[in-house]
């Protein structure tokens, strides 16, 4: 007799026991399959974030010194100025009454002394960009002299030995300023074609003295040829230091009253003085000033502390101004001392009369660092080039030399975050503007910008997929015909296909061109198009009903086909017409002279319209899927109560498919957050903050993709772009953890429907 299986299945006992054994082996590797993938999939994420954050982490590390040597040999007693050259093996030292002194800058013994060609005494010293080592001294006869320190190195087999030398490049013979007065003050500036050295007499009063440079065909020989001579206003007080702004324009005279003049120089000597700034606080004194990198902004420590930057601008009538731009501050209540500023960046460091030695960077607007390094007062401070290094001379001690660790002070909330005062710019700004051919540059590292461009290009994205998407997937699901829904679906998602690279070319070689040349048709598709639809429908609706019948259900909108063609054929057709009737000729040009709104081809328009393109696919076909899944018993139930289909769609269909239709727009946004081939070639890629829908953007995606191959691995530029692909994928994760809660909710809401 045949077993109950065979008789039921025609299959014995002992084979579905094996069936029944494969299946489950193969349930267990599937389940381990999806377990293994599922987790991968989170472990590869977790890595990308944590790759991210390792490249990320070290902008924000404190600097540090340390301590490496004692210069016990170091016999300078009063000196103008030191400075260390690039390696940071060798010093030189400007002392007031020998001259210059080259000295070993892990020891302090002096390497060699440069004669002065001439036996006047020192009494000025002034120097020139830290880039061009030069600086020039004031004697007592009137005369000033440049020197140049030139360091020659010479490798050995395993050595590098660096032989310092002095140069002059105007000549050894000292230039004649004053007639005979000695010099107090002194300030200069040399460029490629000129020389501007202004003098102060015992007298008080200022001379400026122009010279002309002409450089030999055969050699490096300058010729100075004496151009004019000019006597500058009186200052209103004694001064205690001139500096001259680096394109030998501003004239600062820092005044032992606390005051600052500024005097234009490309002004008639009547009209020069320009502005008169109290740059203290009630009851403190400017103790130490200096210029920023650049030559530029002024730096002025006070006795309280305090530790200011100044710099010219112009207020809303055009007129120049000092503008207080920051204040730091090192040790409250203590006198600042001595500072050096940076030789590449736009930081500098303090000391102060209790020892204390800080670290500070202007554009960030912190302190990088603080140390007390003794318990007297900081004299003097010299700074290598790279930054990695630093002397201090303390009273009556032998001076120190320290190693710097300091590689991104440029990096602060303020400066990624907030509006920042940067040089030479009238009002605070959110910029992005990374490099320059200038080491006089100042790094302007605002996310700001590209964070508004990326919110900005899918805002504009958005707008024009999500209500076509939306729309056409409600109408593909649940009003058109089967048939037809197999043909148009597959259609639309075979659209998400299309590379991104070709829409951006398209976008920006095509699109942009034709909507710049046919703005106003491109205005008026949106309005006629809609009209024409409407249009349609009622003429539709008027007509026979045998004519109607005769078109099958669910293919009504076919006929839309040729009335959408015809509304954009004939808006194109009428764009001329319209801007010679209402915009003069040229509707970009109305815009931009009539109503103030910027214009760019490449505009936020552009790419929303493209990027748009590129997204609807997406939010389509989930959301067709949602609800075209909603449960026939559902929709069936409604119309037999006697609710209309969009009654039913409305509140049936609608909510029991929210979940999926929340879950496209979201999952659309995210494409849109993250486009980068689109956004980098259809906008003008310009980082500005502006909602004006006819202007560029920049977004984070493409500015890495631009910047990325060009910045210097391990610099602060290449872990800011770093730091915005984490800003990146840290709101893209919000993003689809939020859009996951809400989706569970409507879930549990309408479920039960």
């Amino acid at each position: 007799m045949a077993s109950t299986s065979e008789e039921l299945f025609g299959v014995s006992e002992q084979r579905l026991t094996q069936l029944r054994s494969r299946r489950k082996l193969k349930d267990q590797v599937a389940r381990m399959g999806i377990s293994v993938g599922g987790l991968g999939v989170i472990l590869a994420i977790c890595l990308i974030f944590f790759y991210l954050l390792y490249e990320v982490i070290p902008l924000f590390l404190p600097a540090s010194l340390e301590e490496k040597s004692t210069l016990k040999q170091y016999s300078v007693e009063s000196t103008y100025f030191v400075v260390l050259e690039e390696q940071g093996q060798v010093g030189l030292s400007i002392d007031k009454k020998k001259g210059p002194v080259f000295f070993d800058a892990q020891t302090g013994e002096s390497l060699a002394t440069a004669d002065l060609p001439t036996d006047s005494n020192i009494t000025a010293f002034s120097k020139d960009a830290p880039g061009k080592r030069a600086y020039a001294l004031g004697f007592e006869d009137g005369t000033v002299l440049v020197q140049k320190p030139v360091y020659d190195i010479e490798y050995g087999e395993n050595s590098k030995t660096v032989n310092p030398r002095m140069d002059y490049p105007l000549g050894e013979e000292p230039l004649q300023v004053l007639d005979g007065s000695p010099i107090t003050h002194l300030a200069y500036r040399e460029s490629d074609s000129s020389l501007r050295i202004i003098a102060a007499d015992n007298a008080g009063r200022l001379f400026l003295k122009d010279f002309e440079k002409t450089e030999s065909f055969l050699s490096d020989d300058v010729t100075l040829e004496e151009v004019d001579t000019i006597q500058l206003p009186s200052p209103s007080s004694a001064v205690s230091k001139m500096l001259l702004s680096l394109d030998q324009r501003w004239l600062f005279l820092v005044e032992k009253a606390g005051k600052v003049e500024v005097l234009d120089l490309r002004k008639d000597v009547a009209e020069m003085r320009v502005d008169i700034t109290s740059v203290g606080s009630e009851g403190s004194k400017v103790t130490v000033a200096e210029f920023l990198l650049g030559g530029w902004s002024l730096l002025l420590g006070d006795d309280q502390g305090n530790i200011s930057q100044w710099f010219v601008t112009y207020n809303d009538h055009q007129k120049p101004y000092l503008a207080k731009v920051r204040t730091l501050t090192l040790n409250e209540g203590v006198a600042i001392t001595a500072i050096q500023t940076e030789h590449r960046r736009k930081g500098f460091i303090a000391g102060d009369a209790e020892g204390h030695i800080g670290l500070f960077n202007t554009t960030a607007a912190r302190e990088v660092a603080d140390v007390k390094v003794a318990d007297k007062p900081i004299e003097w401070i010299a700074m290598s080039p790279r930054g990695n290094g630093a002397v201090f001379n303390v009273s009556g001690d032998a001076p120190y030399n320290y190693e710097i660790d300091n590689e991104h002070p440029e990096v602060s909330f303020q400066s990624l975050w907030q509006k920042v005062w940067y040089e030479r710019y009238d009002e605070p700004t959110y910029t992005w503007q990374s490099s320059s051919a200038s080491n006089d540059f100042e790094p302007k590292f605002s996310l700001m910008p590209l964070t508004f461009g990326t919110i900005k290009a899918a805002f504009y994205a958005m707008l024009i997929a999500m209500p076509l998407a939306i729309c056409g997937a409600i109408y593909t699901a649940y009003f058109m015909a089967p048939a037809l829904r197999t043909k148009v679906k597959p259609t639309i998602e075979l659209m998400e296909a299309l590379p991104t690279v070709i829409l951006g070319f398209l976008a920006g070689l095509w699109l942009a061109p034709l909507v710049e040349a046919n703005l106003a048709g491109i205005t008026s598709i949106l309005v006629l198009t809609p009209l024409f639809i409407i249009l349609a429908a009622v003429i539709w609706s008027r007509l026979p009903a045998d004519w109607r019948t005769r078109v099958p259900d669910g293919y009504v909108p076919v006929i839309l086909i040729p009335v959408v063609v015809f509304a954009g054929w004939l808006s194109m057709t009428l764009s001329a017409p319209i801007e010679l009737a209402f915009f003069d000729g040229s509707m970009r040009v109305w815009l931009s002279h009539d109503m103030g709104i910027d214009f760019d081809q490449r505009n936020s328009m552009v790419v929303g319209m493209a990027m748009g393109f590129a997204v609807i696919p997406t939010i389509f076909s989930i959301t067709e899927d949602a609800i075209f899944a909603v449960p026939k018993g559902l929709t069936q139930g409604s119309l037999a109560l006697g609710a209309t289909p969009w009654q039913t769609m409305v509140r049936v269909v609608m909510p029991t498919a929210s979940p999926g239709i929340f879950s496209a727009l979201m999952i659309g946004l995210g494409r849109a957050v993250g486009e980068t081939m689109i956004v980098l070639m259809a906008t003008g890629n310009t980082p500005i903050m502006d909602m004006n829908i006819f202007e560029g953007l920049r977004t984070l995606s493409a500015n890495i993709a631009v910047e990325m191959p060009e910045a210097e691995v391990a610099s602060t530029h290449f872990r800011i772009l770093f730091l915005s692909a984490l800003v990146l994928f840290v709101f893209t994760f919000l993003v689809n953890t939020t859009a996951e809660i809400v989706r569970q909710r409507l879930r549990e809401k309408y479920g039960s429907l």
